[in-house]
């Protein structure tokens, strides 16, 4: 069983939604989150003042499921939230060891 915990563009996040679920994916997390990476911010303008936007807006995917479907939305993501600048955002690929139901107590890869 994995892990794919996505950092993506908040303006995709619909498009990658729309995949997922086209292949399949059920059982998805999201979270909003600011973050900096290689790009340091950038510089706006508002009512004519100029200010550095150090953190930007994201948003985090979680989903976890069988070895089998990882590939897939891993592609998923990475193809419905390029835009091909930077920012656009990682992908990570994680191990699960086991999962515990809190509802059962039922334990192992069935409990997700």
């Amino acid at each position: 069983m994995k892990k794919v915990l996505a950092i993506v563009r908040e303006e995709r996040l619909d498009a990658i939604i729309e995949r997922l679920l086209l292949i399949g994916v059920r059982g998805l997390t999201l979270g909003m989150a600011k973050g900096a990476g290689g790009s340091g911010g950038h510089r706006e303008v508002f009512r004519g003042s100029a200010y550095q936007v150090d953190f930007v807006d994201k948003v985090v995917i979680e989903w976890f499921g069988p070895d089998e479907q990882t590939d897939g939305v891993v592609r998923a993501i990475q193809q419905r939230g390029e835009t091909g600048k930077a920012g656009d955002g990682k992908v990570f690929v994680l191990p699960v060891l086991e999962a515990v139901r809190i509802r059962t107590g039922e334990r192992g890869l069935d409990a997700v």
